[in-house]
This record gives C-alpha cells, structure tokens and sequence, in this order.
C-alpha cells in the first residue's frame, strides 16, 4: 500500500509554520500535486477500477444496526470557506500535462455519481444519499433556487478518481446538480473511506449558475462537511472499509487540518443503516 507521503509530509509542514489554520488552507488551495495514490482505506483500489454492476456492498454482520443524529448545521450561517485539496478536478490543477477538469465531461449534471464518465467502472460501498440545502443568510435564510454545486469524494479504499493511480481513468464519486426550488440539491453515492490523516469528509464547490459551473474561478464557495463518528463508526464495520477503522482512530475532529476549529456548521445530520444505505442532510449558508 502506498503513502501519499509528499502531501502528508506538506500537510505536516504547513501545521507547523502556520497557527492560523485559514492561512495555511490558502497554501495548500495553491498547490499542484502529481497524481501518486493516496494512502488507501482498504489497500489496494484494484476493486475499484473493475467494472461492477452495483453500487453497493453488504456485511450481514452490520446489517441490522441504525444511525441517527441530531447534530446539523440547521441554523442560517454562513459555512466556513475551505481548501478544494489536491484533488478538485475542477481545471485548476494537471496530472501528467493534462489539466483535470471534471466539470466540462458529457454528463457530469447528474444525480447518481457512482458511475465514471470515462470508463464502464463504477464505484462500490456502502449506498448514501447526500441532500445539501442552498441558503441565502443575507435574506431571512431563502432557499437559493438555481444555485449549483459540484461535489466530490474519496471512493471506500480513500483514493480520488482523476488522480490516484489505481483510478486515474475514472471519473465516479464526481457530479452536479443544481438546487430545486427549495434550495435543494441530491447525490447518489457511496460513503467515503478514511484514509490517513484526515478525518471522513467530502468536498463541494458552489457556482451562481450551470453556465458558469465550468471552471472553479467561477465558485463562489469552496468548503466541505463531515459525518458523526456514531455513523462512521458504524458504516467501517463493513469489510469495504478494512482499513478505515485504523485510520480513524488515529485523527479526530480536534486535531483535523480543516474541522479542528469546529464542526457545527459542517456536521451532517444521519439517518439510515449499512444494510439500506444512509442519508445526509446538511444546510449550506452562503451569504449571496
């Protein structure tokens, strides 16, 4: 299994030279990183750049437990602005001279990310439902109808497609969708691995329009969320995520690179179970 030990080493650089965690976050959004594969989750991601059929694996084991919470960030705030990381696909960055723009691939405004656009692979894991709700806080917390977000995430082994090794052809666990009329946008995935150093999380951009979703220039919020250690606790029971459980006992919310100065506005609400699949609830504040 490889390290990603030049971002890691980065990662553990920047921490010290900057006790201002925002600052250091400006840093790292700067950065160009090759595409070397990240410390897996689960080892080896060579099951997940074979083609499959399903979207989910099961553990019987597992199968009756549920999660709740009542952690959300259901208040009208506005939710802190954070690095896209060395992974965003979204044109601001290369692998091999290539720019990695996943924004522009036919399809890529799609509900159900599981599956690449660039291959006949798609993602497997434990099923999660991702529903983000698009918030005014300049005008009484107004849904924000139109708004677009592009959203991605590690796959169950924690590598990132576009990037990693393994998956450097594919292209799942990356979508758009833009907000309903109430503000809402919905996902169709798989819950992400841990991998080393970082605590469980996915990453989102927020664009005005689909025109403009094409380019990250055109974000007008950079941030990511994060689920409770009840729920990812219960969801690394399963054997998709072997190396998950290892992982995160090694890094909690505190000692995070982006939670550490809080979760409150960044917290998923939970619902579901490993057998069915989960599903999380977040309101995004954006002051627009």
């Amino acid at each position: 299994m490889n390290n990603e030990h030049g971002l890691q080493h980065d990662l553990e650089k920047l921490m010290i030279q900057h006790t201002n965690r925002r600052k250091a976050l400006q840093v790292l959004a700067g950065l160009s990183v090759a595409p070397l594969a990240l410390m897996g989750c689960g080892g080896s991601s060579s099951s997940d750049s074979t083609t499959s059929s399903t979207s989910t694996t099961s553990d019987s084991s597992t199968s009756t437990s549920t999660t709740t919470s009542s952690t959300s960030s259901s208040s009208c705030s506005v939710i802190p602005t954070e690095t896209g990381g060395p992974y965003p696909g979204d044109g601001t960055n290369s692998v091999n001279g290539r720019t990695v723009n996943a924004l522009i691939l036919t399809g890529i405004v799609r509900s159900n990310i599981t599956p690449s656009l660039t291959t006949t692979n798609t993602a497997t894991g434990i099923p999660l439902t991702i529903k983000l709700k698009l918030v005014n806080t300049n005008s009484s917390c107004a849904s924000l109808a139109g708004y677009v977000v592009y959203l991605w995430h590690c796959t169950a082994n924690g590598e990132y497609s576009l990037y990693s090794t393994d998956i450097i052809s594919d292209s799942f666990l990356r979508g758009v969708q833009a907000a309903d009329a109430d503000g809402y946008v919905t996902f169709e995935t798989v819950f992400p691995g841990c991998y080393s150093g970082r605590m469980t999380h996915v990453h989102f951009e927020v664009y005005p329009s689909l025109s403009q979703a094409t380019i990250a220039t055109n974000a007008i919020k950079t941030s990511q969320f994060t689920f409770p250690l009840a729920t990812l606790n219960e969801v690394y029971t399963n054997s998709a995520y072997s190396n998950s459980v290892t992982n995160l006992a090694k890094i909690s919310y505190a000692t995070d690179m982006v939670f550490s100065d809080g979760v409150s506005n960044q917290m998923a609400t939970m619902t579901g179970r490993n057998s069915a699949g989960y599903v999380s609830t977040l309101t995004v504040g954006l002051a627009v």
